[in-house]
Formats: structure tokens, C-alpha cells, sequence
């Protein structure tokens, strides 16, 4: 029997993948359409609220004692989240319609690609990068992914005194399993079911900067590709992301 061309495994694939994720349709466009909603109909309120607490500062500062000073710092800072927040949502939505297309992939040049790009934001961690099978993939939402799972790694990995993230993978029968594992600070696994969930954060500002909308956007992908993503870790040992995608053919 002849041995199918990976083109034909990834349309194979493709199809199949379709067919899994037709019932996801309605609840993609209706998510769509609440993006586009609050798009149109909080945009422009939040920037009036912004640039008011601005002309408030710059035309009335002089007359606001220091409470009210305050106050007007706290809308204005407060509008700004808001706005970002926003921005987060109709980027999440914008994964849903970007199209999907899956080619034959060398997963180890797309993690170079990645880890290269982020070399400057590393600083002293080590990124070890071990063997990965290739796989059937859109090369731009995996892209994304690998700099999310990367992104993630380096910035709670940062404070150890010698980070090393390691990225690997390996077959299984039926799919490819890759992950990202750190030696940063870990997480209490009684928080797991928070992670992959929009705008949550186990983490506070000050140290670990950032909105919660990266791991989101991480499983988004991954389901996009019809896989599985999860975590493991312990708080202060370290955390491990992985996600397994379905073998072509």
C-alpha cells in the first residue's frame, strides 16, 4: 500500500478537523458579533472618560486638591485598563476568523524562529530546545503559540538565579505532544482550572506584569488545531505547558 504525501495527510486532516468543530460555529459567530458589540458601543465612552480626566488634569489641575487629584488619576487610569481589556477581547475574537491552514511544518525552525525573536527579552535564561517531530500545522497561530508558552516560561523564570526553560516533544500513537517547562515560580495546582480562563491572573501586577489573556489566546490556538492543552507545576518547583495536536494521516 502506498504511503500518503504529507499534503494529503494535512488535508485529511483538515476535513476531519472541520467536521469536529462545525458545532463550535454558532457560538464562534455569536462571540463575534459581542466583540463587534462591545467594539462599537464602549470604544468611544471610554476614550471620552480618558480624555476628560485629561483636560481635567491639564486645564483644572491647579483647582483640585490632592484627593481629587487622585480620583481623576484613578479614572483615567482605570479607563485606560479598560481600553487594553478591550483590545485583549477583539483579539481573541480575531483568532476565531483569521483562516485556518494547516501545511506540513518543521516544529523545530518555528521554535527557533521564536525563541531567536525573544533572545533580547530572555536576558540570562537558557532556552534548550530538544527534538520535536514535525507536524501538520498553521504556521502562524503555532507561531503565536510558541512565543505565548515562551513569553510565559521567561517571565516566571526570571527572578531564579540560572532560569532554563526546556522545550520538547515527542509521538504518541495518535498525536504529537509538545510542552514548555521552566524552573521559575511555579503555581499552586488548586489554581489550575484559572489558567486557560480569559483575564485570569494568578499572579499580582507589581512583579508579574501583564492581563491574563495570553494563555487564553494559547488554548484558543491549540483547540483551533483540534489538541488539547494543560499544566502541570508546584508552587515554587517550576511549571510544565503542554498541548498535544493529532498526528496527520
Amino acid at each position: 500500500m502506498a504511503e500518503s504525501k504529507p499534503e494529503e495527510n494535512c488535508a485529511l486532516l483538515e476535513k476531519q478537523l472541520r467536521q469536529k468543530t462545525a458545532q463550535l460555529e454558532a457560538v464562534t459567530k455569536e462571540f463575534e458579533q459581542f466583540s463587534h458589540s462591545v467594539s462599537h458601543d464602549l470604544r468611544a465612552p471610554l476614550r471620552a472618560l480618558e480624555g476628560f480626566a485629561q483636560i481635567l488634569v491639564e486645564d483644572h489641575g491647579p483647582k483640585l486638591d490632592a484627593e481629587g487629584r487622585r480620583c481623576v488619576d484613578i479614572l483615567a487610569a482605570s479607563a485606560h485598563k479598560a481600553t487594553l481589556l478591550l483590545e485583549d477581547l477583539l483579539l481573541l475574537s480575531r483568532l476565531f476568523r483569521k483562516p485556518y491552514a494547516p501545511k506540513p511544518a518543521v516544529m523545530k525552525d518555528i521554535v527557533a524562529q521564536r525563541a531567536e525573536e525573544l533572545r533580547a527579552e530572555a536576558g540570562p535564561a537558557q532556552i534548550k530546545v530538544g527534538a520535536l517531530p514535525d507536524s501538520c500545522v498553521d504556521g502562524d497561530l503555532v507561531g503565536q503559540l510558541w512565543t505565548i508558552l515562551l513569553e510565559n516560561a521567561i517571565k516566571f523564570s526570571r527572578a531564579q538565579p540560572a532560569p532554563v526553560i526546556e522545550v520538547f516533544g515527542r509521538e504518541e500513537p495518535e498525536r504529537i505532544v509538545y510542552g514548555v517547562r521552566d524552573n521559575g515560580i511555579g503555581f499552586d495546582p488548586k489554581y489550575i482550572g484559572r489558567l486557560f480562563g480569559v483575564f485570569q491572573r494568578l499572579n499580582g501586577d507589581a512583579e508579574y506584569p501583564g492581563r491574563g489573556i495570553g494563555l487564553a489566546m494559547a488554548r484558543r490556538i491549540v483547540v483551533r488545531h483540534g489538541g488539547e492543552i494543560w499544566a502541570e507545576g508546584q508552587a515554587g518547583k517550576g511549571a510544565t505547558f503542554s498541548f498535544a495536536l493529532p498526528k496527520p494521516g
